[in-house]
C-alpha cells in the first residue's frame, strides 16, 4: 500500500484523478468542480496514510482553507467578468447616443455642410467682445463673425458660407477682449459624430469630416 504523509497539492486540482479524468475541460474554473476533485483528492490520501503518522488537524485546516481561496479567487473572477460584460453593455448604449452629436474636438478647422460651418472656441475667462476670423488658404481673412460677450468655457458658433469657395476656406482663428486687454481663445473643431465602434475594448468615433478618435480624445459633446 502506497502511503501519503504530504499535504495535498493543491496546485494540481486542475489535473483529473480517478474518474475525474472525464470531468471536461470547460468545468476546470468551476468552483464545485474544484471543490469535487478536492474532496476526492484529500479522500484518497486519508485511505492511504500512513497510519503511524497520519495527518494532523492543523494540515487539515491548512487544505481546507486553501480549497475555500481556490473557490473564492473563482467566485471574483466570474463577479469581475460581470462587471465587465455590464460595463460593455454601458458602453455601447453610450456610444448609440453620441450618433449625431457634435463633438468638440482640438484643431482651428470648421466642419462645413454645404453653405453652413461651424466651429468651436473656449475662454479662458469672460470676455466683452469676441470675434472670429474666418481665414483663407493664402492666409487672408474671408470674413469676420461678431459674438459679443461672452463667458467663460465652451462656446459653439456657425457662420454662413454662402458665395464663398469653401474649398479655398483654412480656418478661423479668435479675437478675445476684456477691460484689461486680450483674453485666451482656443479654437476648438466642433464635428458631427456618424458612427461609434469597439476596438480592443476602446471605444471609437467616426467623425463626418473622416476622423477617427478614441474617446478620451474629445474634449466635449455638444
Amino acid at each position: 500500500m502506497t502511503m501519503l504523509a504530504s499535504p495535498l497539492d493543491l496546485s494540481n486540482l486542475g489535473t483529473a484523478v480517478g474518474s475525474t479524468t472525464a470531468v471536461k475541460t470547460n468545468n476546470a474554473t468551476d468552483a464545485q468542480a474544484s471543490q469535487d476533485r478536492f474532496l476526492k483528492l484529500l479522500v484518497a490520501q486519508l485511505n492511504n496514510q500512513d497510519p503511524l503518522n497520519p495527518m494532523d488537524n492543523a494540515q487539515m485546516t491548512t487544505q481546507m482553507a486553501q480549497i475555500n481561496t481556490v473557490s473564492g479567487i473563482q467566485q471574483l473572477n466570474d463577479t469581475l467578468k460581470g462587471m465587465a460584460d455590464q460595463y460593455n453593455a454601458m458602453q455601447s448604449m453610450q456610444g448609440t447616443s453620441l450618433i449625431g452629436r457634435h463633438a468638440v474636438v482640438d484643431g482651428s478647422s470648421l466642419y462645413i455642410d454645404g453653405d453652413a460651418a461651424q466651429g468651436a472656441l473656449q475662454l479662458d475667462k469672460d470676455a466683452s467682445n469676441v470675434v472670429i476670423d474666418i481665414v483663407g488658404t493664402n492666409g487672408a481673412v474671408i470674413d469676420s463673425v461678431e459674438l459679443g460677450a461672452l463667458k467663460a468655457g465652451q462656446h459653439a458658433f456657425g457662420w454662413d458660407a454662402t458665395g464663398v469657395d469653401t474649398s479655398k476656406v483654412k480656418g478661423f482663428s479668435i479675437r478675445a477682449t476684456d477691460s484689461s486687454g486680450a483674453v485666451t481663445a482656443t479654437p476648438k473643431s466642433l464635428v458631427p459624430v456618424s458612427a461609434v465602434s469597439f476596438q480592443d475594448g476602446a471605444m471609437r468615433l467616426q467623425l463626418a469630416n473622416g476622423q477617427r478618435m478614441t474617446y478620451d480624445q474629445v474634449d466635449a459633446f455638444m
